[in-house]
């Protein structure tokens, strides 16, 4: 779900022109979208592209920002409702297992669900440094491929980035416009931290 305050980036062509919450990046984008730029947004923590509607009047789109709950409601009323609790947040998903597993599982406290969150829960403390790497290197990479997977480089800097090595990452990034080379390395900067 889009909200307001979530930290973005945007860019006009290989030009970055806001960085910050999404309600504040959302009005430059906007603007160079009216002067007839090509636009780009990026969600920070993800690499993800953010999706707006630049084509609607900037009063529009601010209450467009403003309610995102009205958006997700919509959104939600076009899709067909599946099982889970939406009310709170919960969306059931398929989990395939053995009947060993399905065995062992329900003969646990609270069922199936508290055991699959209690592993869950033990397996992300006891590897945070890895999904921190793991996390920024699939951002930077989703960046990357969208805004430089043309560039020379690209793929050097795409198994530098995997292999944790900076100094490779810098050397084939090195000729990419200055914006897409800082905020990949931005993006990307846990991944070298070991």
């Amino acid at each position: 779900m889009i909200h307001p305050t979530l930290r973005c980036t945007a860019f006009a062509g290989p030009r970055r022109i806001a960085s910050g919450e999404l309600r504040h990046v959302a009005l430059k984008a906007k603007q160079a979208f009216d002067a007839g730029k090509p636009v780009r947004v990026f969600e920070d923590a993800s690499g993800m592209p953010v999706a707006l509607p630049l084509a609607l009047p900037a009063g529009e789109l601010l209450r467009w920002l403003a309610d995102p709950l009205a958006t997700a409601v919509q959104d939600a009323q076009a899709a067909p409702r599946g099982p889970g609790r939406p009310k709170l947040g919960v969306v059931a998903r398929e989990v395939t297992l053995l009947p060993g597993h399905w065995d062992w599982l329900a003969a646990q406290p609270g069922g199936a669900s508290v055991a699959l969150r209690a592993l869950v829960d033990a397996a992300r403390h006891v590897a945070p440094e890895g999904d921190r790497r793991r996390a920024a290197q699939e951002a930077s990479y989703r960046f990357m491929q969208a805004m430089a997977g043309d560039q020379a480089g690209f793929a050097g800097a795409c198994r530098a980035l995997f292999a944790g090595d900076i100094g490779a990452f810098e050397e084939h990034c090195a000729t990419w416009p200055d914006d897409v080379r800082e905020h990949a390395g931005l993006l990307a900067a846990d991944a070298f931290h070991h």
